[in-house]
């Protein structure tokens, strides 16, 4: 934002030098970039947050250094001289999208005569960045860098039935803007338009076919509030970027517009001696409701600042910010904030400003301030167990990006995959414009770069959402997910989130399920379920896949549900005493069929076992020899306890002859010799 020495001189008066004013304003919120000399007169750039829209314009700095220094502020009065018939006998206002358009409001004037500016406007435009037009555009362009409130001129006679009607872009309807291109609008879009066609962007620009040109003799001047979403989301999608849509993407001061529009007007007055402003204002307005009072505890002040404030001076600052003292009693100030500034909405937002006014350099450092640290929530004590889980199996953290480019955006499964990942239009991100809907893609990018530095086998993990469009087109589903990936083979990294599942304290079985996935090769993926919840996938990645993602070395990966790991996770331990009694493990071989998995096996092992079963060990698969093609022969390990007493041999003899009895009756499986 670049304000004029010169015309700052016009609203308050300048006494110090330009550098203790950027100086000071610096501490107080607006940096200071930098200060140029145009013409005899300094341009001064600074940097103004998002929450300050009130100092988008030249008067909005003027207030900030009135508070300051204490100084008076000086306002146009804004009262043009109207004549002849009103304004509602030229034209005609309609609003369709009232929650797109909260207000609009439209001035005639008739008898312009359109030419160069005055010398003085032009080297105030100049001083800021803008390039002079004519007389009419320049002051519309002058009064919004003066106030922060965008405003347009029509040719009057240039508009169709001489109306203009805000509503949403119809199908196939184009504008060509004043900067000469033409853009297809989409039916989302905010428009303003005459009874026959769209004649300008809602809150960017203004079209090329209403412009103010040299024959234009009666103006229509718009001034009016936008949604700020809307307005943004237009200017991302065709890539129209305007001073007027950069300031109706913030929240502006909905009692400005009106000023803003008798200010145009007393200037158009003042530069066209015959012209003529029509009286009254067509005023579409949605009825807002009032601010809500914010009540300023005086005891915070030093609570949070760790100095005392007078409260003499406190209510001075706030006073003078324009906040308008309700009640005062000897413990609390109760205020309503000004239009302009929409950022005061807590108490908290009053004690800043009392502190960035009184002086950031009059707290003190040494002055200890009382701080409690806040206990840490579930997610955060269950996800430190998982990264403590990871890390001592030797696996790293990463850090990668939610925006990629389309390589890495496809999803694992085909969940979400039937619609396109969602996207950003900002010109910055022209390439890593998608949002990731897997985390894999990303660790193997990882992978492949510490390849390239010589780090053969990167085990590295990710504990971040990911984003699933919906069909409906609403906001995306963002799951939490934790992806590894790693070197070696699938039972390797099962291992891995077997010992993960240990540490969490979970005690639903895991098992894997195979599966057919996008990443991963033809039988060596599978999905991983909690007892019957699916908790994520795993596989080894494809050979195809890995040269498209330039990796030398095999690699695994799996990607889980967080979310589920936070329900199912236990993070305080419950003490269990040592076994006292010995274990009794029994290995067996089962000839199965090539189309029974281990999922399966395990489940009818576990369902049949007994009472003092506790667990069956997979240790090996056979397959060949004089088993044939359609066979195999299973071989693992079970293992029996009690708490109570020493198991006898009989006892694990009727327990394992249960067990062979249902895999054969279930399964068809028959005992290997």
């Amino acid at each position: 934002m670049i304000v004029s020495w010169n015309q700052l001189t016009d609203y308050v008066r300048l006494d110090m030098p330009v550098e203790a004013l950027t100086e000071r304003l610096a501490l107080t919120g607006l940096n200071h970039e930098s200060t140029e000399d145009v013409g005899g007169d300094l341009a001064i750039d600074l940097e103004v947050t998002s929450n300050r829209s009130d100092c988008l314009g030249q008067i909005g700095v003027a207030r900030e250094i009135s508070v300051l220094y204490g100084k008076p502020l000086r306002l146009p009065a804004a009262s043009p001289r109207t004549a002849g018939e009103p304004v509602e006998a030229f034209a005609a206002v309609s609003v369709e999208a009232a929650d797109l358009c909260p207000r609009f409001t439209a001035r005639a004037m008739t008898g312009v005569k359109v030419g160069e500016s005055p010398w003085w406007m032009r080297k105030r435009l100049e001083t800021l960045g803008v390039r002079p037009v004519s007389n009419v555009v320049d002051v519309t362009n002058y009064v919004m860098f003066e106030c922060g409130q965008p405003l347009h001129a029509y040719d009057l006679d240039k508009l169709e039935g001489r109306r203009l009607v805000v509503r949403k872009a119809r199908p196939g309807e184009k504008l060509t803007a004043i900067n000469g291109k033409e853009y297809d609008l989409r039916p989302e879009m905010l428009v303003i338009a005459d009874a026959a066609r769209p004649v300008g962007l809602a809150g960017v620009m203004g079209g090329l076919d209403t412009e103010i040109g040299p024959g234009t003799t009666n103006v229509l001047i718009e001034a009016a509030r936008f949604d700020p979403m809307s307005v943004r989301k237009t200017s991302r999608a065709l890539g129209l970027f305007s001073p007027s849509s950069f300031r109706f993407e913030r929240p502006l001061d909905p009692e400005v517009a009106d000023w803003a529009s008798r200010r145009t007007a007393e200037l158009i007055l003042e530069l066209c001696p015959g012209a003529v402003l029509h009286p009254g204002v067509i005023d579409v307005a949605s009825p807002t409701a009032p601010r809500e009072p914010i009540v300023l505890r005086l005891a915070q002040i030093p609570r949070v600042l760790g100095i005392e404030v007078d409260p003499v001076e406190v209510r001075r600052i706030l006073e003078a910010l324009g906040l308008r003292v309700l009640d005062e009693t000897d413990r609390a100030i109760k205020v309503a904030p000004p239009t302009w500034r929409a950022d005061l909405e807590r108490e908290i937002d009053l004690i800043e400003e009392v502190a960035r006014i009184h002086g950031y350099e009059k707290i003190v450092e040494d002055r200890p301030i009382p701080v409690a640290s806040a206990p840490r929530g579930r997610r955060e004590r269950v996800e430190s167990a998982v990264r403590d889980a990871l890390t001592a199996q030797g696996l790293d953290e990463a850090v990668t990006f939610s925006l990629v480019e389309d390589a890495l955006a496809a999803p694992v499964t085909a969940e979400g995959a039937d619609a396109p990942p969602l996207r950003v239009s900002h010109s910055s991100r022209r390439r890593e414009n998608a949002l990731r809907r897997s985390l894999v893609p990303s660790l193997l990018a990882v992978r492949r770069h510490n390849e390239s530095y010589g780090v053969a086998d990167a085990r590295i993990f990710e504990i971040a959402d990911v984003y699933i469009p919906r069909e409906d087109g609403a906001l995306p589903d963002e799951p939490a997910r934790l992806a590894i990936a790693a070197g070696g083979e699938f039972l390797g990294l099962k291992g891995v989130v077997e010992t993960l599942l240990r540490r969490l304290l979970i005690v639903e079985p895991l098992s894997a399920r195979p599966a057919g996935l996008p990443l991963f090769a033809a039988g060596r993926a599978a999905e991983l379920w909690l007892g019957d919840v699916r908790l994520g996938w795993m596989g080894e990645v494809d050979a195809e896949v890995a040269r498209k993602f330039e990796l030398r070395n095999a690699c695994s990966a799996a990607e889980l549900d967080l979310g589920l790991l936070l329900e199912k996770a236990r993070t305080i331990a419950q003490y269990s005493p040592l076994p006292s009694y010995p274990a009794v493990v029994r290995d067996l071989s089962l000839v199965l069929d090539r189309s029974v998995t281990w999922a399966e096996l395990e489940a009818v092992v576990r369902e049949n076992a007994g009472g003092s079963f506790r667990e069956a060990h997979y240790l090996d698969t056979f397959r060949g020899g004089n088993l044939g093609d359609q066979k195999q022969s299973v071989h693992f390990a079970m293992t029996f306890r009690r708490d109570d007493r020493t198991l006898t041999g009989e006892e694990v003899d009727e327990a394992v002859k249960a067990v062979v009895e249902a895999c054969s009756r279930k399964l068809g499986a028959t005992l290997r010799a």
